[in-house]
């Protein structure tokens, strides 16, 4: 006769116990890792095309001579960020509302119309980018293809969930792991990279110091500051419903943060490495934009890393253009008392959506118009690079007041690298002048 085992028993039988821990393991990995979502997408976001064209460049140009800046750049920009986190986490506001309620209107207006134009130029760079690195997987005429998927974009943008956009963002980060791809491909010497990541060798010639600044501004982007302080009053958002304290907001943000960031200056270190490897070995040492680079690595390093560089390229672009347009539609929103944010229906925030609708068509019409995407590049860099000191300065400043953060100020750690970094900035921008006037 069979008997049943007792319903008590099986409650508490150790197979059925094992796999309630491993499903208990299992949601606490997915949550950790969700996580980390926005971090990444932020580490991603500043990687875009126009940045790792400048990643190529240096690579091509000067070989593995740039690869100590990644380890170089990642306190300076997970300190930043995280800053700019944290204001928004204790005011429940972002950069331009901070500016807007304790500092002069003019510095507020300077920094809105200087962070509009500089990112609708730069996303205009991406979609040209974008089209490039289409057309090496589609022999046709990509425009068509760059109207439809920057449509696609706008479309999720305004009717799609945060949560969405969220999941939707994470798999594009995913694509920069190409760079990862590419770059072992290309099989550079191991003695010549780790000595070059470990005791670099300035040169203090015009060109090398151009670079320089020009890859220092590609990691500490004022884009990137908007984005990361509208994306943490999103995120504080939806965390006050569901009752998460200040402290473990702020511990979360931390971890964030440091994840994206090294994982952006990881995709930077491989973009670098691999053009070194293969263009500055072979002697092409000049490059227009990233696509360039991707068809360069054909015949050096194979169809493979051509083809892993140019999704890198789309993968980028796509999680790019949609963070360029919704910083300063943020920061605008926040100047006018407009409702806002990505949590918003359309028809609750309207004006937050059609400045993020305006600016995409801009920049999508600077993309497909025939305009020099490096002349508008070029401008965006400059703009991005004279508007980051006062910014950083403004962050630090802010930071630190009681009046603004209460007691939640900076500790000293915190307080040694972001006024470090904000020297750093100032100085590569006086740089940046400097080989102008020169």
């Amino acid at each position: 006769m069979h008997v049943h085992a007792p319903q008590s028993e099986l409650r508490t039988s150790p197979l059925l116990q094992e796999r309630r821990n491993l499903i208990g393991r299992a949601r606490k990995t997915v949550s950790w890792l969700r996580s980390l979502a926005p971090g990444m997408i932020s580490g991603a976001a500043n990687d875009d095309p126009a940045a790792i064209g400048t990643y190529a460049k240096a690579g091509a140009a000067f070989g593995f001579s740039f690869l100590w800046t990644a380890p170089f750049t990642f306190p300076m920009m997970a300190a930043t960020v995280y800053l700019c986190s944290k204001l928004s986490i204790v005011t429940g506001k972002g950069i331009a509302g901070v500016v807007r309620d304790y500092y002069p209107r003019w510095l507020l207006r300077a920094l809105l119309a200087g962070v509009l134009i500089a990112n609708i130029f730069e996303a205009g760079a991406d979609i040209g980018a974008i089209a490039a690195s289409l057309h090496l997987f589609l022999p046709v005429p990509v425009t068509g293809i760059t109207i439809a998927i920057t449509v696609a974009v706008l479309l999720l943008q305004a009717w799609g969930s945060y949560r969405l956009l969220q999941k939707i963002f994470g798999w594009l980060a995913l694509a920069l792991f190409a760079y990862v791809g590419a770059g072992i491909i290309a099989r550079p010497s191991a003695g010549d990279f780790l000595w070059a990541t470990l005791a670099p060798r300035l040169h203090f010639t015009p060109e090398y110091l151009a670079m320089l600044v020009a890859v220092i501004g590609s990691r500490l982007s004022p884009y990137l500051y908007f984005w990361q302080s509208s994306q943490a009053v999103e995120e504080e958002l939806l965390l006050a419903r569901s009752g998460k304290p200040p402290s473990e907001e702020l511990r979360s943000a931390a971890w964030d943060v440091n994840t994206g960031m090294f994982f952006s200056n990881l995709i930077m270190y491989f973009v670098i490495l691999a053009t070194a490897a293969t263009l500055f070995n072979a002697g092409h040492h000049r490059l227009g934009t990233a696509a360039e680079a991707a068809e360069a690595l054909r015949p050096l390093a194979g169809n493979a890393a051509s083809l892993l560089f140019a999704a890198g390229i789309i993968g980028s672009g796509l999680l790019a253009i949609p963070v360029l347009t919704t910083g300063p539609a943020h920061a605008l929103a926040e100047t006018f008392g407009w409702k806002h944010g990505l949590t918003q229906a359309p028809g609750r925030a309207l004006e937050f959506y059609v400045v993020i609708a305006l600016s995409t068509g801009v920049a999508l019409g600077i993309g497909i118009s025939g305009f020099n995407p490096i002349t508008a590049l070029f401008w965006a860099s400059v703009l991005m690079g004279l508007l980051t000191p006062p910014l950083m300065l403004i962050i630090m400043l802010a930071t630190n007041n009681p009046k603004i953060m209460g007691g939640i100020r900076n500790g000293r750690w915190v307080n040694i690298v972001g006024w470090s970094t904000t020297a750093l900035v100032t100085l590569a921008a006086v740089a940046l002048i400097w080989t102008w006037i020169r």
